[in-house]
């Protein structure tokens, strides 16, 4: 317990995920607390773990996980909806309680809760699954939904491809029912989007869409995980590691490309 003459420890967060889709979280964490140490732990060289076996991806972000722990975080962020599917069991398994362990979870029940319709938007391999399907069905409240595939989204966020991104936005708006009235992104990546996700989903004679991404819960989940709160007006001190593969790195070129990545790439560590 920390009375108020005493300075409550800065926090150090992992984030975990194959790609850049943890730039959104670990933006979050940055905003809530500037002064907490990240640490961004990436898999360039396994992705993308979509495809792999539920085992096979375990084993990655299994190593992705390990490669952050030896910098000794607080908590531990898993920034993927597809490894949180697969890998949190296992990831919990081996690093709590030593290391709180938070998973990714699209915001349906939020969404729903606002009476629908609801559009979510995955990836391929996540939509129709029993697990976002099992989701539906426990959170959904009676609203309907509308799982909406997005081949290739993911890939073009991953590498700033400005023309995949818009093509794949754009097909993916196509096949999104116009009468929704809220939207969910079921994949990290999308949230580095978002802005662009609105622009071709929001009509613009109908009423403004309500957008829910995961990344502010999880990295508020995360800092109540370990008992530290909110300070946005700390100063902004917080230092960036960056992990590729179990290697010191930087942070992509690619990741630049997004105010998240800008954000967060003045604190990162030379190697």
């Amino acid at each position: 317990m920390f009375n108020h003459h005493e300075e409550r420890p800065v926090p150090t967060i992992a984030l975990v995920d194959s790609g850049i889709g943890l730039l959104a979280a670990a933006a979050a964490v940055r905003r809530l607390r500037p002064d907490a140490h990240l640490i961004l732990s990436g898999d360039p060289d396994g992705m993308p773990w979509g495809p792999r076996t539920p085992e096979d991806l375990s084993a990655h972000a299994l190593a992705c996980a390990r490669a952050a722990a030896e910098h000794a975080p607080d908590a531990l962020i898993v920034a993927c909806n597809t490894a949180s599917v697969h890998a949190l069991d296992a990831l919990r398994a081996e690093l709590e309680p030593g290391i709180p362990v938070i998973g990714t979870v699209p915001a349906i029940k939020p969404a729903a809760a606002g009476g629908g319709p609801v559009a979510v938007w995955a990836t391929p391999a996540t939509t129709g699954s029993a697990y976002q399907r099992g989701l539906i069905a426990e959170f959904g409240t009676g609203a309907e939904v509308v799982e909406v595939p997005c081949p290739g989204l993911a890939e073009a966020v991953e590498y700033a491809d400005e023309a995949a991104i818009a093509l794949a936005v754009a097909a993916a708006a196509a096949r999104t029912p116009r009468q929704v009235s809220s939207l969910v992104l079921g994949c990290t990546h999308y949230e580095l989007v978002a802005d662009r996700i609105r622009a071709a989903v929001q009509a613009p004679d109908s009423a403004p869409l309500a957008f829910h991404g995961s990344a502010g819960a999880v990295a508020a989940q995360a800092l109540r995980r370990i008992g530290s709160g909110p300070a946005p007006d700390a100063p902004q001190t917080g230092r960036l590691t960056v992990i590729h593969s179990g290697r010191l790195s930087d942070l992509q070129a690619h990741a630049l490309a997004y105010p998240e990545g800008r954000l967060l790439s003045a604190a990162c560590l030379p190697r």
